[in-house]
């Protein structure tokens, strides 16, 4: 194998992986809207049996409490992720690019081999 398909061969592996990466954070910030979501109807249920709503009454619901904070932290992570989803987006231009100029060498290497690998005429042939 040359060295120049190698190079072409991790780069195309790094956008892949890139891919893949962005890929998890989407499903992992759908899980977590999910989830929210899922909370967020049972602090309803909650506030509905104890009829109040009012988060700073001393009977506020203490189940709807602690299902608030758990939603609140999943809105915490899931900002994170798409952070960290912006990132790598950043990565995988910058890895596409890599890419872009390893697959250029190559096409260049083959077409210089080619021209080297060009049959050869013996001068004194044409000569004479």
């Amino acid at each position: 194998m040359k060295p120049r398909e190698s190079l072409v061969r991790l780069k195309l592996f790094q956008v892949k992986e890139k891919r893949r990466q962005i890929g998890q954070l989407d499903l992992m910030m759908g899980e977590f809207e999910r989830m929210a979501g899922e909370l967020d109807a049972q602090i309803q249920s909650e506030e509905r049996k104890a009829g109040i709503t009012d988060i700073t009454h001393f009977a506020y619901p203490t189940f709807a409490k602690a299902a608030r904070q758990r939603r609140d932290n999943l809105f915490d992570s899931i900002r994170d992720l798409m952070s960290q989803k912006d990132a790598a987006e950043a990565d995988l231009l910058e890895a596409e690019a890599n890419l872009a100029r390893a697959e250029a060498l190559e096409t260049r290497d083959g077409k210089i081999k080619e021209i080297e690998e060009a049959p050869v005429y013996d001068r004194r042939v044409m000569i004479g």
